[in-house]
């Protein structure tokens, strides 16, 4: 009987149906190769097997069976299947997003599949000689290093106690000690020195595929405080009862890392896999550098800045483990195979990062880890000083588990949270420039006393914008219906939404007359302006400008680490993932800017932001300090902050939220169409409002235009769909599909993009 196979494609259409040949095994969740149109050759994955032949002249057959084993699980499928669903996309936008680029190869020919699709990465590692078995050679051996050698005595003793950490303190060596190997990644002995102890046979040198140790963790775990093993406790309680998901909401600098890496290690002695999900890679260095200390090669790094083949090649290894690994990445590590999951921890899991804006499905990693542990029959933790208001209602009203840390790890205490009134201390003759006279009395203090300090200005580049104090004309992106921001360092004008440039012009180019004016303030205009005041200061500036590559963003944060850099000026950059134990000062140079956003979340993100980089400062005993300048000094989500009262600051704006039918109390899903014809726009906006609008009534709000409402030359109208909690969010969902597919069919209308965002964030 001939067999069919349904395949999802890496493209935004529904399956097809391709022909089994009779020689070919295939099974669910296999990649194969497939000729889709007349010279277009793809990867696709086989969703579904049947006889019933389509209603089509020829079928296609599939062309070549790809990797030796599927790669993908019921359970994976399953979860695609929801998220197609969920956010309303296709099965292979999923596809596009969730499998590395390397792995979904295209060609005009079928010879283009016959290369070779990826090759294992190889890593070094090395281990201790076994001619040290006797303990008395191995003492002999370090003190003649010490004396002769001490960069290889160094190196030496980093991997002996990276294989036994009590070797020295032990008078005999573990047989296991001869048998680990520490990979090269993971040593900060330089490879020469290393080599020139293999050289000597202290060390042996091996290279292989990377694979995932078993059994019990080998490295030491941090000590956990009386309160954090409360915590620790309590969660395992909470997961025992069968609560699926967990919030541990603990105040910056409380140690829930510590109480992470406990969980973690539970998990991983018998044999199961865990996720850690980050906000962004690059910004976690410290975390991915202690996790592989503790953990070693059983930590696996995922993030965009990878290489498609190390994106392969862990893709691949995963899928072929046998438990017992321990991913660390950003959003898209929930579409790793993980077969043997058992836990998904969230770190900042109120971080905006986590949505995906860009391409389709537009998905909250955070929501999709609750899911897919709940396929998976794992469990999810969720961590945060500042909980998103969804998660923490979740947890208040007993959807989740709630478990609190309230106290700062080891000495450190809570900073002194100063109000600074710029309109006041204009009037007082105590402004210059950016900063209050307060902000800068408290920056030469911190100097004087060779602290450190952090700036923090939600705004990269010298100037927002640039004007004619003659004419007022300001420059604009050709392209999108927006202001260019001036950036002093390259003297040029950038678009932050398509990423034109051009040069800053000499003159107005309206007027022929006046010089241009940079308006505002930006990070770097700020790291300039405080070299002015403190010109003996060792200033840097992190934001994306500055961040031009992973070596850039390693050098900036292990200067101030290191107290090589005394300010540290940045975006929101600087308030994810540190531990700087010398900072005893932030300054927050205009919260306005944060709490006037025309957005329902703005006093919620605010909040947020503003708690977590006032959490940089006084991390040790002596405490520390921070500085919010502001206009309004009476806002009360300002007041909130400095008592640290989130629970205040959620109920009141959880209130709002009720009043006005914001989420939680409602879904939204956002369209925004988009077009170069603004009339033809208009008429399909107001369409497809028609339509929406007798189905759902006052629940739809538009058409109307974004703020920006032109980028890269096409034109944008918005609506908005609020549906209530207790109403079938699905059966929404298959109306809005059905309008789409009727709205399309009008001819004119057959172009119009519509781009849905199912939870906007």
């Amino acid at each position: 009987m001939p067999l069919y196979a349904d395949i999802v494609l890496p493209l935004a259409q529904p399956e097809y149906t391709f022909a089994v040949p009779e020689e070919m095994t295939v099974e669910k969740g296999c990649a194969v190769a497939v000729q889709f149109g007349r010279q277009k050759f793809y990867t696709g994955i086989v969703w579904r097997l049947h006889d019933r032949r389509p209603d089509v002249k020829t079928v296609k057959p599939i062309q070549a069976l790809l990797y030796e084993r599927p790669l993908l699980s019921e359970r994976q499928m399953q979860f695609w299947e929801w998220l197609a669903d969920y956010y309303m996309s296709t099965l292979g936008e999923v596809m596009r997003v969730a499998l590395p680029s390397l792995m979904k190869p295209s060609a005009d020919s079928r010879s283009g599949f016959e290369e070779e699709l990826f090759r294992p990465r190889r890593e070094l590692y090395f281990l201790l000689s076994s001619s040290f078995a006797e303990r008395e050679r191995l003492d002999e051996v370090l003190d003649h290093l010490e004396r002769r050698a001490p960069r290889q005595y160094d190196a030496l003793l980093e991997v002996i106690t990276a294989a036994q950490p009590d070797a020295l303190n032990s008078d005999t060596l573990s047989p296991q000690i001869f048998a680990t190997e520490i990979p090269r990644r993971l040593l900060t002995a330089e490879l020469p020195v290393l080599r020139a102890l293999e050289k000597k046979e202290y060390l042996l040198a091996v290279e292989h595929e990377p694979s995932t140790e078993q059994g019990e963790v080998r490295f030491r775990l941090p000590s956990l405080t009386p309160h954090q093993e409360e915590a620790r406790e309590e969660i395992l309680r909470q997961f025992d009862e069968g609560k699926a998901a967990v919030l541990l909401q603990g105040i910056t600098s409380s140690g829930k890392t510590e109480v992470y890496i406990h969980l973690i290690a539970e998990v991983l002695s018998r044999g199961g896999d865990v996720l850690l999900l980050v906000p962004e890679i690059a910004l976690t260095a410290q975390l991915i550098e202690r996790m592989e200390r503790i953990f070693g090669s059983r930590v696996t790094p995922y993030h965009s800045k990878l290489s498609d083949v190390k994106r392969s090649e862990t893709y691949l290894r995963l899928n072929r483990s046998r438990g017992g690994s321990f991913v660390v990445g950003v959003r898209s590590s929930v579409f790793l195979p993980l077969h043997h999951l058992q836990l998904i921890i969230v770190d900042e899991e109120h971080d905006p990062s986590y949505k995906q804006a860009d391409p389709a499905p537009r998905y909250q990693a955070r929501d999709c880890a609750v899911m897919a542990a709940r396929i998976f029959s794992s469990k999810t933790l969720l961590g945060s000083a500042t909980p998103s208001l969804e998660t923490w209602l979740n947890a208040t009203g007993g959807k989740y588990g709630h478990a609190r840390l309230t106290e700062r790890y080891g000495q450190g205490r809570l900073p002194q949270i100063l109000i600074s009134d710029t309109l006041r201390a204009a009037r007082r003759g105590e402004r210059h420039s950016h900063f209050n006279q307060l902000l800068l009395d408290k920056i030469e203090a911190a100097l004087s006393r060779g602290e450190q300090v952090m700036l923090f200005q939600n705004r990269r580049g010298f100037s927002p914008f640039v004007e004619c104090t003659e004419c007022g004309w300001t420059a604009r992106c050709k392209d999108c219906n927006v202001s260019l921001t001036y950036h002093k360092a390259s003297g040029r004008l950038v678009c932050h939404y398509c990423g034109h440039s051009e040069p800053m012009p000499h003159k107005c180019p309206s007027c022929k007359v006046t010089d241009l004016v940079p308006m505002g303030f930006g990070t770097e205009k700020i790291e300039e302006e405080i070299l002015r005041f403190f010109p003996t200061a060792r200033v840097a500036r992190l934001d994306r400008d500055a961040v031009t590559s992973e070596r850039a963003f390693n050098t900036i944060i292990n200067d101030f680490a290191e107290h090589r850099t005394d300010i540290l000026v940045g975006t929101q950059m600087i308030t994810k993932g540190f531990d700087f134990d010398g900072v005893s000062l932030v300054g927050i140079l205009n919260a306005d800017n944060l709490l006037s956003n025309p957005d329902f979340r703005a006093s919620e993100r605010a909040f947020q932001l503003m708690m977590q980089v006032a959490g940089r400062a006084g991390r040790r005993a002596a405490g520390g300090e921070v500085v919010i300048q502001t206009s309004d000094p009476r806002n009360p989500v300002l007041r909130q902050i400095i008592g640290g009262d989130y629970e205040g600051m959620a109920l009141s704006q959880l209130k709002e939220r009720e009043e006005f039918f914001y989420p939680p109390y409602s879904r939204i899903i956002a369209f925004t169409l988009r077009h170069r014809d603004i009339q033809l726009l208009r008429r399909a906006a107001v369409d497809l409002s028609g339509r929406l609008r007798k189905i759902f009534g006052r629940r739809l709000m538009g058409p109307m235009s974004p703020p920006v409402d032109r980028i890269r030359g096409e034109y944008l109208i918005g609506m908005l769909l609020k549906i209530e909690s207790g109403a079938s969010a699905r059966r929404a969902r298959e109306i809005i599909r059905h309008e789409m597919q009727r709205f399309h069919a009008v001819g004119e209308y057959k172009y119009i993009e519509i781009l849905i965002n199912v939870d906007p964030q």
